[in-house]
């Protein structure tokens, strides 16, 4: 068996590792590389460390771009097999392809008009509609804990990780030469007591463990924060007319939000003003969790009980059309816009910022995590001047950021997670989807608390089992 790290390594997005066990060649995720514009187009473009068409099959931890988002390149370029996922993220990852296309199809199409008047080369998208088209026919579900056979000697059953709607945390039982492999992959895991989905589930016992470490050195604050720091800065909008511009990821942040939202308005702690989801893909999504109720945890299955919609209420609004979106414009404070996407790197949030940064009375609230180099890192750290769709924009409006929602477990969250393996058995784990210092303080962790080899790989890393 070998394991070699394509993406994901040393950095948080890209999500890809290349295996060949059993006879087999495959991988688990196949997501964007996000930050620089440039390099990330080149790395995303190419698979230079395995040939697609060679691939058995893809294993799918979960639909956010970061781990899905490049199975149409993956598909133009040869690969034809199953890809393995729950039917919760088949049925997101569909709709997240398709958006994905179509926001790259429209922002190539809106700079090549400035690039075509300045006489220079023009841009193409990395994948179009046509290669997600190719792509869905070859998604296969899976329900939380059933063994389905891949192969004779590949078996698979996947757990929920409690990140987003359909997430799972994948154990493999690999025959191999006489032996048998217990081998997981975290995916991304989630955090306990959020709302929605159910707290992430513990595997068997594994001999090798691929872990995410977005958040291996840093606590979040307790989700139980989260009201008392909305309705603070809903009643500062109130009081200032304010637009609060809230870039947000599609799939599970949104919903958070609208819960929480929700909660605020129908107890009458903040007094009502108007609420805006502006996102195709997020009215889209918020569609299919109300299809997946099997997902939900005991909180949210007993709000449905009580004839209750969860998503929805009288003050908020879901925006599609493109020119109801831009209306959004020229409407006066106080309000709230929820745009994707979530690192503020492509979509409609991209026009919002660019209407409202400038303006001191503004809020930017920022509820998820953002890579190195993206928009939304950038406005984080409060750099003065940012660049949207190339041009320069003074960054002048108020900068909130919540961490008590993030969708990863934090440094006390994953420790906790391995401390539930048999140390005796797991003989490495691989630290992946990191930044290299949160990698390193959780490796220290993780050997204060007796594990044995911690390996952070670097990108095109190969390892024998």
């Amino acid at each position: 068996m070998k394991i070699k790290f394509i993406g994901a390594a040393q950095t948080v997005t890209g999500s890809m590792h290349y295996i060949e066990a059993a006879g087999k060649k495959f991988i688990l995720d196949c997501g964007l590389i996000q930050g620089k514009r440039k390099e990330s187009f080149e790395l995303n473009k190419k698979f230079d460390q395995f040939a697609p068409s060679e691939l058995d099959f893809v294993i799918l931890s979960h639909a956010h771009i970061d781990h899905a988002g490049n199975l149409p390149n993956l598909v133009k370029h040869g690969f034809n097999g199953n890809i393995y996922c729950t039917f919760a993220t088949r049925d997101l990852a569909s709709l997240m392809l398709t958006d994905s296309a179509h926001i790259q199809e429209k922002d190539v199409e809106f700079v090549n008009k400035r690039r075509r008047k300045q006489g220079k080369n023009l841009f193409e998208p990395l994948y179009t509609q046509n290669d997600v088209d190719k792509t869905i026919p070859l998604f296969v579900g899976l329900n939380y804990h059933r063994e389905f056979e891949i192969t004779q000697d590949i078996s698979i059953i996947f757990f929920d990780a409690g990140h987003i709607l359909g997430s799972a945390i994948t154990y493999l039982r690999i025959k191999e030469e006489g032996r048998i492999i217990d081998f997981g992959f975290s995916g991304d895991i989630g955090r306990p007591n959020l709302p929605i989905l159910r707290d992430p589930e513990k595997i068997p016992n594994v001999d090798y463990f691929i872990c995410e470490s977005t958040y291996g050195g840093r606590f979040h604050d307790n989700f139980d924060m989260t009201q008392s720091k909305m309705i603070e800065v809903l009643q500062r909008a109130e009081q200032r007319k304010a637009k609060i511009i809230v870039p947000s990821f599609s799939v599970g942040r949104t919903q958070e939000l609208v819960i929480v939202l929700n909660k605020i308005f129908e107890q009458k702690l903040v007094k009502k003003f108007p609420i805006f989801v502006d996102s195709p893909l997020s009215v889209s999504a918020t569609g299919v969790f109300r299809m997946h109720p099997e997902c939900f945890d005991l909180e949210t299955s007993q709000f449905l009980l009580e004839n209750k919609d969860p998503f929805g209420f009288d003050n908020l609004t879901y925006i599609t059309d493109v020119e109801e979106s831009k209306k959004l414009n020229e409407l006066s404070g106080p309000c709230m816009i929820i745009s994707s996407s979530g690192m503020a790197e492509a979509g409609r949030i991209l026009h919002h910022l660019a209407n409202n940064i400038q303006n001191p009375n503004n809020i930017i609230l920022i509820v998820g995590y953002s890579a190195e180099h993206t928009l939304g890192r950038k406005i984080v750290e409060r750099e003065p001047v940012v660049k949207i769709f190339g041009e320069e924009y003074n960054l002048n409006a108020e900068v909130v950021v919540f961490n008590s929602l993030s969708a990863h477990a934090d440094s006390n969250e994953l420790l906790q997670y391995c401390n539930n393996f048999d140390k005796s058995k797991l003989q490495k784990i691989f630290l992946v989807h990191g930044d290299l210092d949160q990698q390193q303080k959780f490796k220290s962790r993780l050997e204060e608390n007796g594990f044995l080899n911690i390996i952070i790989p670097t990108r095109a890393d190969e390892f024998q089992i």
